[in-house]
């Protein structure tokens, strides 16, 4: 009995500690951000962050566990009168990923990242053989993520990458240069595997049909009321139309 108590009260006083170390616009913790939008969150506890007055997040964001968003190259500089890591509205970042801005980063509205997304601005150089590669200066350039992207998990964002609308980053894929609108890439490095011909449609063509949207106008507890009549009932034998 008293360790199936002490579960319960682990894990309440754990939900609670989450509820509270969250920030938000209204709760912002020990964070300046430049900006932080209404309706945005960002989970706790919250990885590495620094150089708040040079990040702006938009509105409706959720940022998952863990996850690190840096601008500049360690903290305490001054980076000038312009923002360097930019989220735009509906940005979702999830658990453990990392966005390192040392130059401009900028993710556009309603781009999904999958878990341990890392999306860098800065890569090491090793033009110098007789130093260690860590001790060289890094090199940087601008990245930009267009709205409505979706990445996947594990992948990774190089510097100088800028990709367009609607592109999908297949997980684990290592993406650098320019990737076009509606285009979807794999592999490491990335390379385009799939494109939105205007005429011909995805090229090649997708193999699974798409998903039928849910009607406009119908609520949550109607869908759960329609999935409970499309049960059998308990105990009954499995129709020919479900394979049985």
């Amino acid at each position: 009995m008293f360790p199936s108590l002490a579960s319960r009260a682990v894990h309440a006083l754990w939900r609670r500690v989450q509820q509270a170390g969250a920030v938000t616009a209204e709760r912002p913790g020990p964070y300046a951000f430049r900006r932080i939008g209404t309706g945005t969150r960002l989970a706790f506890p919250q990885g590495t962050i620094f150089g708040e007055p040079w990040i702006e997040i938009g509105d409706h964001c959720i940022v998952g566990q863990e996850a690190t968003l840096t601008a500049g190259m360690m903290p305490g500089l001054d980076l000038g009168p312009d923002s360097v890591l930019r989220l735009g509205n509906g940005v979702v970042l999830g658990r453990g990923s990392h966005l390192v801005a040392d130059t401009t980063v900028d993710i556009g509205d309603e781009v999904f990242c999958g878990p341990y997304v890392y999306i860098t601005s800065t890569n090491h150089s090793y033009d110098d053989p007789s130093r260690p590669v860590g001790k060289q200066w890094p090199r940087t350039a601008p990245v930009s993520v267009g709205p409505g992207s979706w990445l996947g998990a594990g992948a990774v964002v190089l510097p100088g990458a800028r990709l367009g609308r609607n592109v999908v980053v297949a997980a684990g894929a290592v993406v650098r240069g320019e990737i076009p609108d509606h285009a979807v890439v794999a592999g490491a490095p990335a390379k385009i595997v799939r494109r939105l011909d205007p005429e011909a449609g995805w090229q090649p063509p997708l193999r699974t049909p798409p998903p039928e949207p849910v009607p406009e106008g119908v609520s949550a507890a109607e869908l759960l009321a329609l999935a409970r009549l499309s049960r059998p009932p308990a105990g009954s034998p499995p129709s020919a139309a479900s394979g049985g």
